[in-house]
């Protein structure tokens, strides 16, 4: 009984002490290698994103700030008097109406990378396309056997 009794006061002792600094916590690396992780994680994607944010704004500002000098000049000749077209340069509507007896002359800049001249005939609704030079010029647009042609002209 006595011994019982001397492991309780013991025990309750050993726990219950008032003056005794309790461990401290044993510390969890795993835990805190996965935040740490987790925070690397997300600066990364963060620069990631900034980055790609930056270049995307820089591609826009360049092709804003791109003008082109080039001027085309399109001449419709006098054989075409009577068709019913319609010019567009890369989708863009230039003209649209049927030709009288007198030459039309369309003079415009050149707004795109590439430029191609598409001449819708509304008659036959057949569409021609024509590749325009990178430097501009000066065309004439005619027919021959029924079939328009795009010729370039001499100053």
């Amino acid at each position: 009984m006595k011994y019982t009794r001397f492991r309780r006061i013991y025990l309750f002792l050993l726990h219950n002490q008032p003056y005794s600094i309790p461990m401290a916590h044993r510390l969890n690396t795993n835990k805190q290698f996965m935040i740490g992780n987790m925070i690397l994680a997300f600066a990364v994607i963060f620069v990631v994103v900034i980055f790609v944010y930056m270049s995307l704004r820089l591609q826009q500002q360049k092709q804003a700030e791109r003008h082109f000098i080039e001027q085309y000049s399109v001449e419709l000749a006098a054989d075409l008097a009577g068709d019913s077209l319609a010019l567009m340069v890369n989708d863009s509507l230039l003209l649209e109406q049927t030709l009288g007896t007198e030459p039309v002359s369309i003079r415009f800049g050149r707004f795109a990378e590439q430029s191609t001249l598409m001449v819708v005939d509304k008659a036959s609704d057949r569409v021609q396309l024509f590749e325009l030079d990178e430097q501009g010029g000066d065309y004439l647009l005619s027919k021959a056997d029924g079939r328009l042609e795009l010729k370039p002209r001499g100053n």
